[in-house]
């Protein structure tokens, strides 16, 4: 129950953004004056909080204000995509703090994960911070994974990742406890954890990397479904006359969505030439983004094509808007930065005319507030969250005496 008081405590100067008196922290947390004194005693002995001058609000002693030392501890996040490997170190407060780019070459696991490690130690030298005050690596890859085991399934476009086990592989290879999690989910915790929205927040979060997928915020926390693995949308059917999939269906979302079938359709209408090879994700990049700006200045077979899988999308948000019923949709992830104009655009229109609730609600529709590395910093709050967000079932008590008790 202490810790659990503990993590309150800093949720609530966290969200605050702004330091706060004890008589503003117990109107926040509903505890005791006598209990946020021992806390907070604790929390400045540990250098996880800080005085931050006086404020005086009527008669009476003047009240102590108490701010969160954002670099008391860190956090590392790595996000494994198939054409570059990102890794930051944030802050207690979520703030970047340092980041590195790795194109990832060839895929072969551990020079990849090899790398990683490199690229993680030098951080943590260019930080100047003492490895005991990282609370561990939260490591973001593309779905289906093995939760359990921590272990990369079968990740398309990586070739030679079947069954990996990448958690325990890059936690040999730091020294570093890891947090393994799917890179959708991984984006909406950052948005949860850096927008600092209502605790309460609900929405869906549509990831545009080199494949689409999509993640499930409920009530301030990601669900993730049985195994970990909620959000693989590939084959729900957006376009009953779009293009064949390999799964017998027409126009599931990974032939009309994905900027793969995007380039596909580039190639088909002569705005980009046949040659290239758009299995390679740097290359597949490349040429996303060459129809992207094509579009941008105007070209009409360019337009047209970003335009229908605009559409496409929109179709998609308004089936998953519908079966989850949630507040806001937020899009984002590496691929969203090229097409966010237009798709704001064009989709905005066609949810709010075609989702089931339209005669109750707006659905707001938004980019994500993190930028093109939301998948590392989804993975740097994942393990911020796991340390610091204060949930009730963190005090049930185990009915097997083998298991530990959570802290």
């Amino acid at each position: 129950m202490g810790d659990f008081n503990q993590a309150v405590v800093i949720e609530a100067i966290r969200r605050a953004g702004e330091a706060l008196s004890r008589t503003e922290l117990a109107a926040a947390t509903g505890l005791s004056a006598q209990t946020l004194t021992n806390i907070t005693r604790r929390l400045l002995d540990e250098g996880l909080i800080a005085e931050a001058g006086r404020a005086i609000n009527g008669p009476g002693k003047p009240r102590v204000l108490l701010r969160l030392v954002a670099e008391s501890r860190y956090s590392v996040g790595v996000h494994l995509d198939p054409a570059v490997v990102t890794v930051v170190v944030l802050d207690l407060a979520g703030a970047v703090v340092a980041r590195r780019l790795i194109p990832v070459g060839s895929p072969e696991p551990g020079r990849i994960i090899d790398e990683m490690a490199r690229a993680i130690d030098a951080l943590i030298a260019e930080v100047g911070v003492d490895r005991s005050r990282i609370f561990g690596i939260g490591l973001a890859a593309p779905g289906p994974l093995d939760e359990a085991n921590g272990t990369v399934v079968d990740p398309p476009m990586l070739r030679g990742w079947r069954r990996v086990p990448l958690r325990e592989l890059l936690s040999a290879a730091t020294g570093f406890a890891v947090a393994l999690e799917k890179d959708t989910a991984a984006a909406a915790v950052g948005e949860l954890w850096t927008r600092r929205g209502p605790v309460d927040d609900s929405f869906v979060f549509l990831y545009l990397g080199t494949g689409l997928g999509a993640a499930l915020a409920r009530d301030g926390d990601v669900t993730r479904g049985r195994t970990g693995n909620l959000g693989e949308i590939g084959h729900i059917v957006v376009d009953p006359e779009g293009p064949p999939c390999a799964c017998g269906s027409r126009g599931c979302v990974a032939v009309t969505c994905t900027p793969q079938s995007i380039v596909a359709e580039a190639v088909r209408a002569g705005v980009l030439s046949a040659e290239g090879d758009d299995d390679e994700p740097g290359a597949l990049e490349a040429r996303f983004a060459h129809v992207c700006a094509q579009a941008e200045q105007g070209e009409a077979a360019a337009s047209g094509i970003l335009g229908r899988a605009a559409r496409c999308t929109a179709a998609l948000l308004v089936v998953l808007t519908d079966v989850l019923d949630v507040e806001r949709i937020v899009l984002g992830g590496p691929f969203w930065g090229y097409v966010s104009e237009v798709y704001l655009a064009e989709i905005s229109e066609h949810v709010q005319r075609l989702s089931a609730t339209r005669a109750l609600r707006e659905i707001p529709i938004d980019g994500t507030v993190v930028g093109a590395d939301v998948g590392a910093v989804g993975a740097a709050c994942v393990v911020l969250d796991r340390a610091l967000t204060p949930r009730s079932s963190t005090l049930m008590l185990s009915e097997r005496s083998d298991v530990p008790v959570a802290p």
